[in-house]
């Protein structure tokens, strides 16, 4: 059995007992939903065409992602967003069918292939990270979520967009274009990112083993972690030691990848934790944010904050 090494320096150890994960939150079931479109003729033209005719084809599918491709940047729930992504996919699909009936010249051939391949890419992804993507959404804003899978849709595209404008060809105008995205404010390990409240004598040593970065939040016994009374910043297998912590208090902590400075919240692959036990008035701990065989502390996950 694996637990979460905790010990108590010069007070005795913690009893240890099974552990007990924290209940998942409920989603709300999507009430939204669209069906998917498709190209105005289900019959391509008689090929192989030229390029004119190609852009004319890619004009009209330009039009068909329009819609799917424009609800990424409506949405405001994160069960929106994966509803919009695996419809985008879909639609995706459909256009793919499309391509895959075409003829084109000999001089469109090779940026006609990459296309269908690229778009093969694109619809995989979005259904692949739909369910990850409406967890991210959860802890790092429905928004800022949807920006980045408009901008990896473009990644992902970017290869075939780049070789049909070789071609003096345009596709892709109805994609939306969040910009580029902001850059990540990483804090330095053992940044104090808040402190309020009175001082103590207590005193907590913290080792971060995993390989995320966390942020630990010391919450005075009777306060939501939203408000605690420290909040430090421990990046992946560092060590650091909070001093001067008064009263009682709980042990939360966040984990995750790109962090938001402003929000004071990891954006994405985001996991919060709470230590099951009251950390008790002016002692010293030290504890390990990592599962491990002989811990003797248990945690329960819970709702993000």
């Amino acid at each position: 059995m694996r637990r979460w090494a905790a010990l108590c320096v010069g007070v005795g150890l913690l009893a240890g007992c099974a552990a007990k994960p924290g209940p998942s939150p409920t989603a709300p079931s999507s009430a939204s939903g669209s069906a998917v479109p498709a190209p105005a003729s289900s019959v391509p033209p008689a090929g192989p065409l030229g390029t004119a005719a190609y852009q004319a084809e890619l004009t009209r599918i330009d039009k068909v992602l329009a819609g799917p491709a424009s609800r990424l940047t409506r949405v405001r729930t994160a069960e929106g967003l994966s509803d919009a992504m695996n419809t985008l996919a879909e639609t995706f699909n459909t256009v793919s069918v499309r391509l895959a009936a075409i003829k084109v010249t000999s001089r469109l051939d090779a940026a006609h292939s990459l296309l269908q391949v690229r778009i093969g890419v694109a619809a995989t992804q979005l259904t692949g990270l739909a369910d990850e993507t409406e967890d991210d959404a959860r802890c790092g804003g429905v928004a800022y979520t949807s920006q980045n899978v408009q901008r990896q849709l473009r990644t992902n595209l970017g290869s075939a967009l780049a070789l049909l404008q070789q071609l003096k060809l345009t596709f892709g105008t109805t994609l939306p274009n969040p910009g580029p995205a902001p850059k990540e404010m990483r804090p330095d390990s053992g940044d104090v990112l808040v402190r309020r409240g009175p001082d103590g004598t207590g005193q907590l040593k913290i080792t971060n083993g995993t390989a995320k970065d966390v942020a630990v939040s010391i919450v005075t016994d009777g306060q939501p972690p939203g408000r605690p009374q420290v909040m430090i910043y421990i990046r992946a297998t560092k060590t650091t030691t909070v001093k001067e912590i008064g009263g009682a208090y709980h042990l939360y902590f966040k984990s995750g990848t790109d962090w938001d400075a402003d929000t004071r919240k990891f954006r994405a692959d985001c996991a919060f934790k709470k230590f099951d036990q009251t950390f008790g008035r002016n002692q010293g701990w030290q504890v390990n944010l990592q599962p491990m065989r002989g811990g003797n502390a248990d945690t329960t996950e819970v709702e993000a904050y």
